[in-house]
């Protein structure tokens, strides 16, 4: 239909994934055929704002945080009337504790609401307004990281224009974090110390338990330096009691800076728990840290071992991957510790509060798995530039990482590594062997020259021949076996490129991929190689073979397919066949002749690696008709960049610290833990209480998924079966890990009744339990008196 193509924004409705319905007449317009593309346009929204006078007169509606709550905005806008009002005719702010400043406000917010008119507040609720007058002094670090989240990213929106601002008011407060017990008005009065504004909300009580707290911080990233910048400022591991211990594995790179700011540039390549845990010390001298580099899993249980989970007081993970949160999880469900979980994605964050007995745990409910573009598509039928981006990095790694290393791994031990690849004997080992050899015959490289050489014919085979071949497969016109055109949404047909010197995409691609190339042979890079005219020059040298199009090429189109490599009933033969290629190749070798294997690093402008991703992507898409990237763009998404912004990250911890105060004081129930999701782009918040965990019954007993049952005293296998006897349960399997240990099915198993079950573990399940280790589990299936099946807790058994 090409009236539609004068590139006017028009609005659609009835949006389906391939199709909608234009909100304009049509009748005069050609008929629509097929196809097309179409990209969506936001449009700008105006938003007319009512000036403050007008505004505390008549708010309108409130962005709501907390739907329990409803009825409290209106009421903290009253509040903050009473407030205002207070602090001009006293000249102070209402005293912590003060009962006298307390009733003055109280009675200054009903003279406010008697005369508002139709904003009148149905109840003035003197109680909410008595804590507010006693917290109204003091400056809280977790409210401060909350609304400096929100009013930062209200900045950002008026000096960009991005985003949706937040209209009008927004009124938050988090009441159910206060001390549960009624404390005496003593334990609100100064101490003269920098926690004074803490105290005189919290108490001194409160601030005792933040001080000598045992708290695990898991991960030292955005979140993590957050999380340390709040901790150190509230007093938390801060006393003599106290200890904080902080693990992240990973170091400092320059894309970290721009959101961790515990970090500076002269910190890249540094650890960064040390750096952060230092960074800390600075913000207060009195922080109790340990800075660790250990990956938390079970690969590293002999340092967080038994004694060190039993010892914590809570734990507060700054992750940025499901599993390591999945993992900590689980240690903090078998140890019985508080975790308080957090995330963030954009300008998107949650948290989620795990309390022992209380709620459900993290791994209770899972996000589902995030879709995969299908290898085919990524391959030979991409519709968009995330995935050139996924093929190109996808070929970065094939290209200068993976070949390069497997070519070493063969040079470093031949007979080991063709005996592997014989005894495989796929599809892959053969694809991986062809690569190996092409890379020591055909394609070995010995000057420069040759480098270019290669990039240029790579640059052939990637964006002409392969595309050539593909549209001989499939003509414009194919169809599938159902009749339907092949080239149908979203697939798009392509065209091969004619490669020219006059194109700088064409030539800064060449040049980088035999910059990349040179570096895996050890090949030294002339000067000359980076000037166009001189490059170009050499390019023009390349001889570059006419293709034919094959008739028997065989190209994946099964969206369910992981895997282009095609099995054949020959690949035994074909393997043997290259492994004595390469035998003879290996012999005219150099002697110690190896390859540089190049690791991704997105974050170095100069070392060309973004430049040949970007390069092979925006080749691609230029197949494709797909629009282009420039570098930036092509870094976040290849480089696989979890956006993440200084915003939400302080939202997110400011919101976790306030949780944090009901977790150390110990007497709160889960109707007063908040799990929080917000979106500051919209903005939206949603505040509910956690889920309390399933509680299984059996008889007078009852549990939950936080319940484990401990036996004592290096039991024998039959005190541990009378032991479940006694609760009333058959036990008729008991295994360790994935070793049966007893089954009442065998018969044989009984001579085991009598031996230790520690014995039973170590010799059948051939399980070596360290030094440091006390106990171990098991899993027991049982049933009750009348044969149905119930699930109990898992069992620790101690045998020291």
């Amino acid at each position: 239909m090409t009236e539609l193509n004068d590139g006017k924004p028009r609005k659609i409705k009835n949006t389906r994934p391939y199709s909608f319905t234009l909100e304009e007449d049509t009748t005069n317009f050609a008929t629509y055929e097929k196809g097309g593309i179409v990209t969506q346009v936001k449009q700008p929204k105006v938003l007319n704002f009512k000036p403050l006078r007008e505004a505390i007169k008549d708010p309108g509606e409130f962005l709501l945080s907390d739907f329990s709550k409803f009825d409290r905005p209106p009421l903290l806008h009253l509040a903050f009337q009473a407030l205002d009002k207070f602090v001009s005719e006293i000249g102070r702010f209402p005293v912590a504790g003060s009962e006298e400043d307390a009733q003055k406000l109280i009675s200054q917010a009903t003279h406010i609401n008697e005369n508002s008119g139709g904003a009148r507040v149905e109840d003035i609720n003197p109680k909410l307004l008595r804590h507010f007058a006693f917290g109204a002094r003091a400056v809280l670090n977790p409210m401060a990281a909350m609304f400096g989240g929100l009013v930062g990213q209200e900045v950002v929106k008026a000096c960009s224009g991005k985003f949706h601002p937040l209209f009008q008011f927004f009124y938050f407060d988090s009441v159910e974090s206060l001390p549960t017990a009624n404390l005496d008005p003593s334990n609100f009065k100064p101490l003269n110390s920098r926690y004074d504004a803490q105290i005189s909300v919290f108490g001194s009580k409160l601030q005792k338990k933040l001080e000598d707290a045992n708290l695990f911080v898991v991960g030292s990233g955005a979140l993590g330096c957050e999380f340390l910048k709040n901790l150190a400022l509230m007093g938390v591991s801060c006393g003599e009691q106290g200890k904080l211990t902080i693990t992240d594995d990973d170091v400092i790179e320059k894309s970290n800076l721009s959101r961790q700011f515990l970090f500076r540039d002269w910190n890249i390549g540094q650890a960064k728990s040390t750096v952060a845990a230092s960074a800390a010390a600075l913000i207060n001298p009195h922080l109790k840290i340990e800075a660790l580099q250990n990956r938390v899993g079970s690969e590293t249980e002999n340092v967080f071992d038994d004694t060190f989970w039993e010892n914590l007081t809570a734990v507060v993970n700054a992750l940025d991957n499901v599993n390591a949160r999945l993992y900590v999880d689980q240690r903090c469900l078998y140890f019985q510790k508080p975790l308080l979980e957090s995330g963030t994605l954009g300008a998107k964050c949650n948290t989620q509060m795990v309390i022992p007995h209380l709620t459900e745990n993290y791994g209770a409910s899972r996000d589902p798995p995030e879709k995969q573009a299908p290898m085919c598509t990524v391959h030979s039928f991409p519709h968009n530039i995330d995935h050139c981006l996924t093929w190109a990095r996808s070929e970065f790694e094939g290209l200068v990482e993976k070949t390069p290393a497997e070519v070493n791994a063969y040079l470093s031990n031949p007979v080991e590594y063709t005996n592997a690849m014989n005894k495989a004997g796929d599809a892959q080992s053969r694809d991986t062997l062809e690569h190996v050899l092409e890379c020591l015959e055909k394609e070995k490289c010995e000057t420069f020259q040759d480098c270019i050489t290669w990039a240029r014919l790579r640059f052939e085979d990637y964006f002409a021949d392969r595309v050539k071949q593909l549209i001989f497969t499939f003509p414009e016109d194919a169809s599938t076996s159902t009749g339907a055109p092949f080239w149908s949404a979203p697939k798009r047909f392509p065209h091969p490129l004619q490669f020219s010197v006059v194109d700088p995409s064409h030539l800064h691609f060449v040049m980088a991929a035999s910059i990349l190339r040179a570096e895996t042979f050890g090949i030294s890079v002339p000067e000359w190689a980076k000037h166009p005219k001189m490059l170009a020059e050499a390019v023009e040298k390349v001889v570059v073979p006419e293709f034919q199009p094959r008739e028997d090429a065989k190209i994946e189109t099964d969206e369910k397919a992981t895997t282009l490599s095609s099995a054949s009933v020959d690949d035994a033969a074909v393997i043997n066949e290259l492994i004595k290629k390469l035998e003879q190749c290996r012999q005219k070798l150099p002697l110690g002749f190896r390859m540089t294997p190049i690791q991704f690093e997105k974050d170095d402008d100069t070392n060309y690696h973004m430049d040949l991703i970007a390069g092979l992507a925006n080749m691609r898409a230029r197949n494709y008709s797909i629009p282009e990237v420039d570098k930036l763009k092509a870094k976040f998404i290849a480089g696989r960049i979890i956006p993440a912004i200084a915003t939400s990250t302080a939202m997110a911890t400011g919101l976790v610290c306030l949780e944090l105060y009901k977790v150390l004081d110990g007497g709160h129930k889960v109707e007063d833990y908040r799990n929080t999701f917000a979106n500051l782009a919209l903005p939206l918040f949603s505040m509910a209480e956690p889920v309390p965990p399933k509680v299984i019954k059996h008889q007078d007993m009852s549990w939950t998924v936080w319940d484990r049952w401990i036996l004592k005293n290096n039991p024998t296998l039959r005190e541990l079966m009378q032991w479940l006897k006694d609760k009333g349960l058959d036990a008729y399997s008991i295994s360790h890990g994935s070793c049966l240990l007893y089954n009442s099915m065998f018969p044989r198993h009984r001579d085991r009744m009598d031996r230790k079950v520690v014995d039973l573990v170590r010799e059948v399940a051939k399980v070596e339990l360290p030094a440091y280790r006390r106990h171990f589990d098991v899993v027991v299936a049982c049933e009750d008196d009348e044969g149905n099946d119930v699930d109990i807790p898992p069992v620790s058994i101690y045998f020291s």
